[in-house]
């Protein structure tokens, strides 16, 4: 499903470059060393070149101020041959997040996490949609979980938090349960049929190997036995997530006005 969204926003980008635009550019800003936040980088950077998207990185130090990180936002927010900006998460703790997130313009936020873009979707008007809740409902409706009125089940962060988990899982509807336990989904929590969506991720160390591996948070091997649908960690709603993020810049460089 990734691949058929990277065709289309590849098709878009050469139709809009056609029409006499800019090309869309992205900058993602990177703070520190975080070896995850680097590998996430190059895998959306990788992704941007392959449909035609320009990129860049941008690194800092991990000891950068806030008011440095700011002024770098704000330097991109008017930067015009800049179409979305994309601050990489974690960043260090004597960062504020929300503050940092909302130092970005509205219509750079190929993220979706500026307080505009969150409380326009809460209202249901149009704004950038983050990536990943945009990911788990583009595979919902290209798999055709909707129209077949399948249970779905997305383990990952919830609003849900206390909820037992039988409460979750056992009643009909779609539900999403709080996460970031390898393996916390397990076979008799999940109905005949249900659609899985593993949006956690966990880093496991290997007693034998004592590599790391990534792992989400339903045990995979057991749940896809009874599930109709379940995505694999990784390979799963990782890579629609970086297709989402790829047709937000798109979107955000048709929204400017140059």
């Amino acid at each position: 499903m990734a691949q058929q969204v990277h065709q289309e926003i590849r098709l878009g980008v050469e139709s809009w470059i056609a029409l006499g635009n800019r090309r869309p550019h992205l900058s993602v800003v990177l703070v520190g060393d975080h070896p995850a936040s680097h590998t996430y980088v190059r895998n959306k950077i990788k992704a941007a070149t392959a449909v035609g998207i320009c990129s860049e990185v941008i690194l800092r130090p991990r000891d950068v101020s806030q008011e440095e990180l700011m002024d770098l936002t704000a330097q991109l927010n008017t930067d015009p041959r800049v179409s979305g900006v994309l601050v990489q998460l974690p960043l260090p703790e004597h960062i504020d997040e929300r503050t940092v997130r909302n130092g970005v313009a509205p219509e750079k936020d190929v993220d979706g996490f500026h307080i505009i873009n969150m409380g326009r979707l809460c209202l249901d008007q149009r704004s950038l949609v983050p990536a990943t809740a945009s990911a788990v409902w583009e595979m919902i409706k290209r798999s055709g979980i909707e129209t077949f009125g399948k249970n779905v089940v997305v383990a990952g962060r919830s609003k849900n938090v206390g909820m037992p988990i039988s409460m979750l899982l056992h009643t009909d509807g779609d539900h999403e349960r709080p996460g970031g336990v390898p393996k916390l989904i397990t076979a008799d929590m999940v109905k005949e049929g249900a659609a899985v969506i593993d949006v956690g991720i966990n880093h496991i160390q290997d007693p034998l190997t004592g590599k790391t591996k990534l792992m989400g948070d339903v045990d995979f091997d057991e749940v896809k036995k009874k599930a109709g649908f379940i995505t694999p960690v990784p390979g799963g709603v990782g890579p629609m997530t970086v297709a989402m993020l790829l047709k937000n810049t798109l979107l955000a460089a048709k929204t400017l006005v140059y």
